[in-house]
């Protein structure tokens, strides 16, 4: 394994996930090499809002929520997420803010990737950058509504 390469289990497990099916193997790969594994216990957050943005998650096990906090209401959740799912995409719009909370509810494990590295491999990769964000785009839009949905729930509309 040279430096610039991810072990064996990272790539195989990345290129795995079902965000990145159908991909091109050599930019998953790219992509193992920057990645990295974490595990996070119930009620640790991987993504606080108004912090930066660092890290895009892909989960292979556990459940985390996705929450907003409005002021004078209890905590929202706006989706539950699992194995298979992906968190955090305000890595990719400046000012690089998380917009959301996600908190582990169970027991997680994760591959990260930091975002500023993601940034400068899609700069440096631009066909396979717009095949990513063709993926990410529906995710976002998802999430958008159901914040939305969220909201008109809490205000009785």
């Amino acid at each position: 394994m040279t430096a610039d390469s991810a072990p064996p289990d990272v790539t195989f497990r990345l290129a795995r996930h079902p965000f990145f099916e159908g991909m091109d193997a050599d930019f998953v790969a790219r992509l193992s090499a920057i990645a990295h594994e974490r595990s996070f216990e119930p009620g640790t957050f991987l993504v606080r809002e108004g912090d930066p943005a660092e890290e895009f998650w892909f989960l292979f096990s556990g459940k985390v929520a996705i929450e907003i906090v409005l002021p004078g209401r209890p905590r929202t959740t706006v989706q539950t997420l699992g194995s298979g799912d992906i968190v955090g995409w305000s890595w990719l719009i400046a000012p690089f803010i998380s917009r959301f909370d996600a908190r582990a509810v169970k027991a997680t494990r994760a591959l990260g990737i930091r975002a500023a590295s993601l940034r400068s491999l899609l700069n440096d990769d631009p066909a396979d950058g717009y095949h990513l964000l063709l993926r990410l785009l529906p995710v976002i839009a998802e999430r958008l509504e159901n914040t939305q949905l969220q909201l008109l729930d809490l205000h009785g509309a």
